[in-house]
């Protein structure tokens, strides 16, 4: 995500999910996170109550958690919100 313009970097992810999907659909996030329990947690309950599945990798050396979360969800805004949310997760790479 380009820090200097995330509503630029938004915008044209909005418009490239309207072309490339068909909505409603499932929808694959993938995050690195530090392994930080705390923050995996606070990431895990973002996507409560909303069906997704979750799945956890650690890395190797266990510095690192990969989160692969499948949603299913209505339209881009959706998508867009759930990244938004995530990235006040401090260390979070969202890929």
């Amino acid at each position: 995500m380009s820090k200097d313009n995330p509503e630029e970097f938004y915008s044209r992810l909005k418009e490239e999910l309207t072309t490339t999907h068909t909505w409603p659909t499932d929808y694959l996030y993938k995050f690195i996170v530090p392994s930080d329990p705390e923050k995996i947690e606070r990431i895990q309950r973002i996507f409560d109550n909303t069906g997704a599945v979750i799945e956890s990798r650690k890395s190797s050396k266990g510095k690192y958690t990969s989160l692969s979360v499948t949603i299913h969800l209505q339209n881009p805004d959706e998508v867009i919100s759930k990244y938004k949310e995530v990235g006040e997760v401090e260390g979070v790479i969202s890929l």
